[in-house]
């Protein structure tokens, strides 16, 4: 486990160097107001004029015009190469909850990387959001207040046992696993969904509208998978 360098009480923005429209960005930094940069998505950040508190990366996508404008006890160089700049960051900072947006991006293998770090960082209450999804690793057990015939994706990225109410298709007696049964396009049958995972590994995807009662769900749920 990789020594935290920085740690917030408040909810924090996570930004990347993907696609990232401002407004997204600046609606994030009104609930989780605290910044940090992954390397070149500083450049998102200084697009809108905020300076983020911290810069974590390798620095090899960070522009001139970025180090010139931030502060260099606010950068925190990470020379080694066998880590994606998410893993970077996602492992040196600590907060109640991050946003993390500029990951999932148009190439699948940043997705499958993003996706990855969610589950070896689990501890980590993290929520990935751009224009169409969010997406989160399920805690233990969490409650989700969405409405009823919201659209739900869970995908266990390992092989894992779940148990669930308020889903139309429920996962309780099932071997899930990425080359087992997979839960892709369930639905709420209630406005209420609870599920409870016996390992780290399941996803749970919803359309972006949702992101506030996702927010809301981790911020209430009181268990969470230990440090590895």
């Amino acid at each position: 486990m990789t020594s935290k360098v920085i740690e917030f009480e408040d909810l924090t923005t996570l930004v990347g160097a993907g696609a990232v429209q401002q407004d997204d960005l600046k609606m994030l930094l009104n609930v989780a107001p605290r910044l940090v940069a992954a390397d070149g998505g500083a450049k998102h950040a200084l697009a809108i004029n905020v300076i983020p508190d911290a810069v974590i990366g390798d620095f090899d996508s960070f522009s001139s015009d970025c180090h010139n404008r931030i502060p260099n006890d606010q950068k925190y160089h990470v020379g080694e190469q066998d880590s994606t700049d998410f893993e970077k960051t996602l492992s040196r900072i600590s907060a109640p909850l991050i946003f993390g947006i500029g990951f999932t991006g148009p190439r699948i293998d940043h997705q499958l990387a993003a996706f990855s770090c969610l589950i070896r960082f689990a501890h980590q209450r993290c929520i990935l959001i751009d224009s169409v999804q969010v997406i989160f690793l399920c805690p233990p057990e969490v409650e989700i207040l969405c409405g009823q015939n919201t659209l739900i994706s869970l995908f266990p990225m390992v092989p894992l046992s779940a148990e669930s109410t308020g889903l139309y298709w429920p996962l309780d007696g099932l071997k899930l696993g990425p080359d087992q049964v997979i839960g892709t396009s369930n639905c709420t049958e209630r406005s209420k969904v609870c599920l409870r995972v016996n390992r780290p590994g399941l996803l749970v995807i919803l359309r972006r509208k949702n992101w506030a009662c996702v927010m809301n769900a981790l911020i209430a749920s009181s268990s969470n998978w230990p440090v590895q």
